[in-house]
């Protein structure tokens, strides 16, 4: 059973508060780190039950994206509080219904695989598109039409294979069934860069959603199903989804063996092997881009520069500065399923800062699937223009246009 010792260096001094998207939204005090680690505390002491209404209510509406830790001067562990936390709520009452189902679907493979094919359809037709725009069901629509390419003509030619060290694709759910082309993408780029990409089969979800929901059991689950497939057999992993490389970075704490913290020890972003490689410059692509950190790439991960160098690579492209980057953007795994209003008016803040931008950027760069699917869905709904793209899709693109493919 874990504990709650990570919140002992709280001294309740307030510089977490403007980090927090949900307390900048509500200005409560419990929508803040702050008031939810006293509610935390509350439920240790065993002062409030796991059944308290305003304790779930509080702690249900915190998105998990830990932007209080870096803001924090005593180095206070949110992140491993929260988790705690629901894992004993989800212990004691269970989950809530709609959570419940999501978490199903996402720990089988057929489900997910049936549910997000059909998505695929849905979008490939382009009745995703046509539907989108405010509304919590349009924005949900949205959200499926903006896991489309960035550009209509992908390349289709592959670089030299790579010589250097070998990497196993971690393929996940959402990215495996949505984001294919951000797979090839990934699998272009790193070969250009020197490394082996390897297939894996028998993989599977990471299990961050159950984690983050607490069901630290199905999560679990999850992690040693993917650790018996992909074993040792590569120098690295690589993941191109933020929630995924952050779990996958702890699956040693979630698993608690010593093959689980040698495999997490081998877990890399994407952006984090092409930056260790320069990464290899490619061909102009003159755009505007914004760059917006996932939240589980930059706090939980710390992976910061590595994105910007990759953008970096890219001759011709103007990558500005989004107002709030380090922000949530109200994605948060399941979030805007389960908290459909505080996850938009957190989006609302993250759209009204792209919005200020001169000049409006041709894309928005993010290297989360959520996050890709969250703003792209309010980008639609806003009328903008500006589409979202991961960074390493731009790279892919830049190598097209110079030549470093076959």
């Amino acid at each position: 059973m874990g504990d709650f010792t990570s919140l002992d260096p709280c001294v309740h001094c307030g510089f977490c508060l403007p980090a927090c998207p949900t307390y900048l939204a509500t200005r409560d005090e419990a929508d803040s780190p702050r008031g939810r680690i006293v509610l935390m505390r509350a439920l240790e002491r065993g002062d409030l039950s796991a059944d308290d209404p305003a304790l779930r209510q509080h702690l249900d509406a915190c998105l998990g994206c830990r932007g209080c830790e870096p803001a924090c001067p005593s180095g206070v562990g949110y992140g491993r509080g929260l988790e705690e936390a629901r894992r004993r709520i989800a212990a004691s009452v269970g989950l809530r219904p709609l959570a419940r189902l999501t978490l199903g679907v996402f720990g089988r493979s057929v489900a997910w695989r049936t549910a997000f094919g059909a998505g695929r359809w849905i979008r490939d037709l382009g009745l995703a598109k046509l539907l989108a725009g405010s509304g919590r069901a349009r924005l949900g629509f949205g959200m499926l039409a903006a896991t489309a390419p960035g550009r209509v003509r992908q390349p289709t030619l592959a670089p030299e294979a790579g010589t250097g060290p070998t990497v196993a694709l971690f393929r996940g759910c959402v990215m495996d069934t949505l984001f294919g082309h951000v797979h090839d993408a990934t699998r272009r780029t790193l070969a250009v860069n020197g490394y082996r990409v390897i297939e894996v089969p028998g993989q599977g979800c990471c299990g961050a959603l159950h984690d983050h929901a607490g069901d630290q059991e199905g999560a679990a689950r999850l992690g040693r199903a993917n650790l018996a497939a992909i074993g040792e057999t590569t120098d690295f992993i690589v993941v191109n989804s933020a929630g995924c490389g952050a779990l996958l970075k702890d699956y040693g704490h979630l698993l608690g063996t010593e093959a689980a913290r040698r495999f997490a020890g081998r877990v890399r972003d994407v952006t984090e092997l092409l930056a260790d490689r320069g990464p290899v410059t490619g061909g102009s692509l003159p755009l505007d881009v914004a760059y917006d950190a996932p939240c589980h790439l930059q706090h939980a991960q710390q992976v910061q520069r590595q994105p910007l160098a990759v953008l970096g690579a890219i001759p011709g492209l103007r990558v500005h500065q989004l107002p709030g980057s380090d922000r949530c953007c109200g994605s948060a795994g399941i979030y805007s399923l389960v908290e459909p209003a505080m996850s938009r008016m957190v989006l609302d803040d993250k759209i009204e800062a792209i919005r200020s931008l001169t000049p409006r950027p041709d894309f928005i760069a993010t290297g989360n699937p959520g996050c890709l699917m969250q703003i792209g869905a309010g980008l639609m709904a806003a009328g903008l223009a500006t589409r979202v793209a991961h960074p390493v899709e731009l790279l892919d693109w830049s190598y097209a246009a110079g030549g470093r493919y076959r």
